[in-house]
């Protein structure tokens, strides 16, 4: 496996957790898309469509653009954006999408795996005139939890220099701001954040593990399995298990 290359993990994407309701539709109303004429939307590195689902059922329509095969073909086996997206192959820095196609471009947790300037450039071509950019992340808010405490333990006793690519934690995030504004085309910057809980069984827990790209990488596949053995005794017999997140988002206006 390597960093970014999500084709083993398809079929594991299914147990992520979804994003924060209440930060979408806060963001809906700061763009206006809450309101019937408002255009179309594009979820880039759209993955399995885990954000789609979302935007769909929130009245929104438009395109997925996802680069991985087994990936978009699993969001169009899962079927679950109401036939309100087209998916679509392309790339962040080729969406493969007209010039002033939509109104609102989104990342979930993939902004990191762009070439940024390029993709930012891309995206403001696909926008129209005062468009959107929002990327977002959903990483795990441990500081909630005394549980998720010890197994984050867990994993940093097998892989101690850990480096996370796509966390979402503030320590990994520094400069995010300077990188949206870079190419000078996008302005009025705002940042949303909430903590949610995602309550799941033992079993998918243990599966959304299994989709993390950048912990598998760098641990490889024996340390890993070793670090799903561990988690898996620490939890024991328990049926289901509270899974505390903390949705942030970063949206920026086309200039």
């Amino acid at each position: 496996m390597k960093h970014g290359d999500f084709t083993a993990l398809a079929k594991q994407y299914v147990n992520r957790p979804g994003y924060s309701v209440d930060v979408l539709k806060a963001l809906m109303s700061h763009t206006g898309a809450n309101k019937a004429d408002f255009g179309m939307a594009a979820d880039v590195g759209a993955g399995t469509g885990k954000l789609t689902e979302m935007l769909a059922a929130l009245g929104l329509q438009g395109y997925a653009v996802e680069p991985n095969d087994a990936m978009r073909e699993e969001a169009v086996r899962l079927n679950n954006t109401i036939n309100r997206f087209r998916w679509m192959h392309g790339f962040a820095e080729d969406t493969g999408l007209e010039d002033n196609a939509v109104n609102w471009v989104f990342m979930a947790s993939s902004f990191h795996w762009t070439d940024k300037k390029v993709a930012l450039n891309e995206f403001h071509r696909i926008l129209g005139e005062g468009g959107f950019f929002t990327a977002l992340w959903n990483p795990r808010d441990i500081g909630r939890s005394e549980q998720h405490q010890h197994i984050e333990s867990i994993v940093q006793h097998y892989v101690p220099d850990l480096k996370r690519v796509s966390s979402g934690l503030s320590s990994n995030m520094s400069g995010v701001e300077e990188d949206l504004v870079q190419t000078g085309q996008f302005g009025r910057m705002i940042f949303m954040e909430a903590p949610h809980t995602v309550q799941m069984t033992k079993e998918r827990y243990m599966n959304a593990w299994r989709s993390v790209n950048d912990i598998q990488v760098q641990a490889g596949p024996e340390r890993f399995e070793r670090i799903l053995d561990e988690i898996d005794r620490y939890l024991g017999d328990i049926d289901t298990i509270d899974v505390p997140y903390k949705t942030r988002a970063w949206t920026v206006q086309a200039l």
